[in-house]
């Protein structure tokens, strides 16, 4: 659901995208037979779209501020991607004077990689592919600027978008102009595409060391013990009560630490005058309690159950 038009040369580069992109789900055979109709050109609006989705059972999300270029060193990067079930393939675009590289990842893992020197690189499906060539070769004169060919791009992607509801009317613009030759532009290129791949790779771990603890999280949130009895006690120190938990109950810290197994033992505190050595630990309402009187307790950890 993109559309990147790229035009590298010796004076630099200069890329322009659309800010489109579109979620949706449903049936299999449906959803495949509304993308052969989206990108064969028959489906030619966004009401026409979500109409032809609504038909066939098809839930979308139409959004239009994806960002698909950006500044990487002295190279304009662009990229497109498509979510799988397990991984992310990204096909990318890193250009700058006298030199561009594709590179196309899953993960963070690159799977291909291919140089050149100079041309015009459009990412895209093949009927705005074929539009945008088209409107390429009537529009661009190989003579004017960076500037004025990053306008026309710009000119030929809202054209595009009023044809095909996979390009989006608003988009971005970029450029860079360093004095390179071919091979600095090359060399260039291969040491900001290694460092650009080594952070998305960082990005990745740190995304999935996330995950991992928000899942733990979640899972130990759900043990947190709001009814039933949760221990006895075997001491009294003032307001101070130790209480031994049962075989069911275990004490956490803030971070999902286990601070207490089962049968180990716990302060609590108490405001009661009327505690007892055998008494029962009870949690009532989600109130930790004394089961005999309903006395509060307080105390600094976790109760959850195994």
């Amino acid at each position: 659901m993109s559309l990147i038009i790229a035009y590298i040369g010796k004076k630099g580069c200069v890329m322009a995208a659309d800010k489109r992109k579109i979620g949706y789900f449903g049936d299999k055979e449906n959803l495949e037979k509304l993308e052969q109709e989206l990108y064969s050109g028959e489906i030619s609006s966004d009401g026409e779209f979500k109409r032809r989705a609504e038909e066939l059972g098809i839930s979308v999300k139409i959004t239009d501020d994806a960002t698909k270029l950006k500044i990487v060193g002295n190279c304009v990067r662009g990229e497109v991607s498509t979510k799988g079930t397990f991984e992310t393939k990204r096909r990318r675009i890193y250009g700058t004077s006298n030199g561009y590289q594709l590179v196309e990842l899953l993960g963070s893992d690159v799977t291909s990689r291919k140089s050149g020197e100079s041309g015009i690189i459009i990412f895209g499906n093949n009927f705005a592919k074929k539009m945008a060539e088209t409107l390429i070769s009537r529009k661009l004169k190989p003579s004017s600027s960076l500037k004025s060919k990053g306008e026309v791009f710009e000119e030929i992607l809202r054209e595009v978008a009023a044809k095909t509801p996979t390009v989006g009317i608003n988009c971005d613009v970029l450029k860079q102009e360093p004095k390179f030759d071919k091979s600095q532009a090359q060399r260039h290129l291969n040491v900001t595409i290694d460092n650009d791949v080594k952070v998305l790779a960082k990005f990745r771990q740190t995304l999935t060391e996330q995950i991992v603890q928000q899942s733990i999280e979640i899972e130990m949130a759900n043990k947190i013990i709001d009814k039933g009895d949760i221990g006895k006690v075997v001491s009294v120190d003032g307001n101070m009560v130790y209480v031994q938990l049962n075989s069911k109950t275990q004490a956490l810290d803030g971070n999902w630490k286990q601070l207490a197994a089962p049968n180990q033992n716990v302060i609590m505190f108490t405001e009661s005058d009327d505690v007892n050595i055998g008494d029962v630990v009870t949690i009532d309402n989600e109130d930790l309690c004394l089961k005999k009187d309903k006395s509060s307790l307080k105390c600094d950890v976790i109760l959850c159950s195994l």
